[in-house]
């Protein structure tokens, strides 16, 4: 079973993040910025296409500047995810991949 965790080092510290808590993961050049559940967000130097590779299945890249948990997406509107108010487009090139996975989990 993979984990269900990884540490980040940030400023100085090295913080235990749980996948389930992260939300969004922002693109921002060489640096990401990590979303969580409870509104924190911590700044770690690793690029969005580094960080992809390591991330469980749940997280997919919607956007070349976004990574969404597929857990925490509230809903599809157009070419947008909603998360926790949060509205983020959807690439063209990202979104047939979106859709499959989406309807994996569809009732």
């Amino acid at each position: 079973m993979k984990d269900s965790f990884a540490f980040i080092k940030t400023d100085k510290k090295l913080i235990k993040l749980y996948y389930k808590e992260i939300t969004v993961i922002k693109g921002l050049g060489n640096y990401v910025e990590i979303n969580l559940l409870d509104g924190q967000k911590h700044l770690y130097y690793k690029s969005l296409k580094e960080l992809i590779e390591t991330l469980p299945e749940e997280f997919m890249r919607v956007h070349n500047s976004y990574i969404v948990n597929l857990d925490s997406i509230d809903r599809i509107e157009d070419n947008h995810v909603i998360v926790q108010y949060q509205k983020i487009a959807i690439a063209k090139s990202y979104k047939n991949c979106l859709i499959t996975a989406i309807e994996k989990r569809m009732l």
